[in-house]
């Protein structure tokens, strides 16, 4: 009776449950920064990379840190954009071109605040060893990189399953495969206490945002598939419309089939506003435009200093306008 109890209690924390109405915390004000990706304007620099600035309710998140060691340093100098007062990191993601820029950005922003990007959440499976094709060289950077950010004093979160990180501020954890969107590139396998796989890049993670309008879904690449990711987060924060869908979603590849299938759900999902960036693909932000139904003001590629902000949609900048 014990060994069945254990079973139900393990599958109901599995299953994620929408928040009730009178306990969930809407967010009021609202910006997100791009940071990194391919396209840039002026003195912005251009890279296979994605991070992002969130502002929400006054209190601030990177999320992700870019490809190159020194990218999104610079790009927040011509922007004027400071991490100091940041203390919360996100990865979304093991892969090298997600994480290039965290010692980088910790050590500067520590030099005027010693909390600054202190606090840095990853999803379960973060730091398992991966590997390509013979020879067998590790592939993970962040297994290197794990004692050097401890030793300035910085904390490794991870987690298992969705959290509110602050009112209405939420990360998804490990995202549930529902769908079988194969939505990463390569023949990876990943070592872990399971035993040697395929790398599915479980640990991918997102970050949603509640508020009022419906959800804001930042994602680095989406490896574990954009509808997985926008179910997972309508089963625990609410089933609301998408009002913003922003970051890399990894369909560059995608078949004919895959994109109909994928601008059929995000149709029946509502999505208002897209900043399509990274390795989302150029086709597809098309293909949205035309199949969700958004217009060229609410639909664009993503590129470095664009902005997304609550009540006022997205701010282009000129090469993506």
């Amino acid at each position: 009776m014990t060994t069945l109890k254990a079973l139900l209690l393990g599958l109901a924390m599995a299953i994620p449950v929408a928040v009730p109405a009178a306990e969930r915390s809407a967010v009021r004000a609202l910006k997100i920064t791009v940071l990194s990706t391919m396209l840039a304007d002026g003195d912005e620099l251009g890279e296979w990379g994605f991070a992002a600035l969130v502002e929400a309710d006054g209190k601030k998140i990177l999320f992700d840190t870019g490809a190159k060691i020194d990218v999104v340093q610079k790009n927040l100098q011509t922007l004027k954009l400071s991490l100091a007062d940041v203390t919360d990191v996100v990865l979304s993601h093991w892969h090298w071109d997600h994480i290039g820029g965290f010692m980088t950005l910790r050590r500067e922003a520590m030099a005027k605040n010693p909390a600054a990007l202190g606090r840095a959440h990853v999803a379960a499976g973060f730091f398992d060893s991966r590997f390509g094709t013979p020879p067998r060289v590790e592939l993970n950077r962040m297994i290197a990189t794990r004692p050097q950010y401890e030793g300035t004093g910085g904390k490794f979160i991870v987690h298992e399953r969705a959290v509110e990180l602050q009112p209405g501020v939420w990360l998804t954890g490990s995202v549930p495969r529902k769908h079988p969107e194969r939505n990463w590139s390569g023949d990876m396998r990943v070592v872990s206490a399971a035993g040697e796989r395929e790398d599915t890049v479980a640990d991918d993670m997102a970050l949603i945002i509640d508020a009022g309008p419906g959800l804001v879904i930042v994602t680095g690449c989406g490896h574990a598939g954009i509808v997985n990711i926008i179910e997972h987060a309508r089963a625990t924060v609410r089933p609301a419309r998408v009002h913003a869908l922003i970051g890399g979603i990894h369909l560059l590849h995608a078949s004919e089939e895959t994109l109909a299938w994928t601008t059929g759900k995000l149709r029946e999902f509502g999505v208002d506003h897209f900043i399509g960036a990274h390795c989302t693909g150029i086709e597809t932000v098309w293909r949205f435009r035309a199949e969700i139904g958004l217009d060229r003001a609410r639909c664009v590629v993503g590129a470095v200093g664009q902005t997304f902000e609550l009540g006022k949609g997205i701010d282009p900048r000129v090469i993506a306008r």
